[in-house]
């Protein structure tokens, strides 16, 4: 056999699993987009552009997405890099793997449970309360877009902190040391040193978060009491209550359209970051 040959039988599993898993269902969701409901719900075949001209129709599940999504990324990762850079750079080997895996333990409960406590946390006899024993009262935070973003940083926080913190854990930290030996302050190393070669890691957490926050739906179900949609949550009521499969999957594919979009213009500008890198050390 030939080396294409092996090459081809190789990557055959995997491309029959993305076929079936992954293409063919988006074809599915884009035949129907240009379908219409039918009278007892379901899809009917036909050929219309009236699913997309009806779009500004679910305009708020958007806004809401395209704003909490990126906000929550970026939140995520404020809280994560610290975290990450202590474990990976200040924390005592002793310690460490006791700290990740108190990082792990959330995911051993269902996010239904977890999302469940912050009602409490978040609720009238929760930080309200407490805030009111002090002073501050009228305090409203459940079932706002404050109570949504605390609930999805806090869901996937650990996506963020993993990949930053491998890309931490293999810094040679001779090159912290030969920093702080010329003369460069903490943070001037940590700017011109740790950042920049942290990169790969901030563009793995950041890409799993947004992704996964671009399709989230339970947090902003069970945190937004219904006041706060994301398209996640437009999608599983055109599927499941509406039974309007024609809508749905327009919102569907351009839910997709503009996930495709948003990562290739941020893949590209990592690239970017990344040759500029690539130079600076060469220099």
């Amino acid at each position: 056999m030939t080396e294409r040959g092996r090459k081809a039988l190789l990557l055959a599993p995997a491309g029959i699993w993305l076929l079936v898993m992954l293409a063919l269902p988006l074809l599915v969701v884009f035949v129907f987009s240009f379908g219409e409901r039918g009278a007892a719900g379901g899809y009917v075949p036909a050929f219309t552009l009236e699913q997309y001209a009806n779009l500004p129709a679910r305009w708020t599940a958007f806004k809401n997405t395209l704003i909490l999504a990126p906000l929550g990324t970026i939140a995520a990762l404020v809280i994560a890099y610290p975290l990450a850079y202590f474990l990976a750079v200040r924390c005592s080997p002793k310690w460490r793997t006791s700290l990740l895996i108190l990082v792990i333990v959330p995911f051993w409960t269902s996010i239904l449970i977890r999302s469940y406590a912050w009602i409490f946390i978040l609720g009238g006899r929760g930080l309200p309360a407490l805030l009111e024993s002090i002073g501050i009262d009228d305090v409203r935070l459940i079932n706002t877009p404050f109570a949504v973003l605390v609930g999805i940083v806090y869901g996937y926080l650990p996506l963020m902190v993993f990949p930053i913190f491998v890309s931490l854990d293999k810094l040679d930290k001779r090159l912290l040391e030969a920093s702080a030996d010329l003369g460069s302050t903490p943070w001037r190393t940590f700017r011109q040193v740790t950042l920049p070669l942290s990169v790969p890691g901030i563009a793995t957490g950041c890409m799993l978060v947004f992704i996964l926050l671009m399709g989230e739906f339970l947090i902003p179900a069970i945190l937004g009491g219904g006041k706060v949609f994301f398209v996640g949550n437009a999608l599983v009521d055109l599927f499941l209550q509406s039974r309007n499969w024609a809508y749905g999957s327009a919102v569907a594919m351009t839910l997709v359209v503009v996930m495709l979009v948003t990562v290739s213009i941020y893949m590209k500008f990592i690239s970017r970051l990344g040759g500029q890198r690539e130079d600076v050390s060469l220099m």
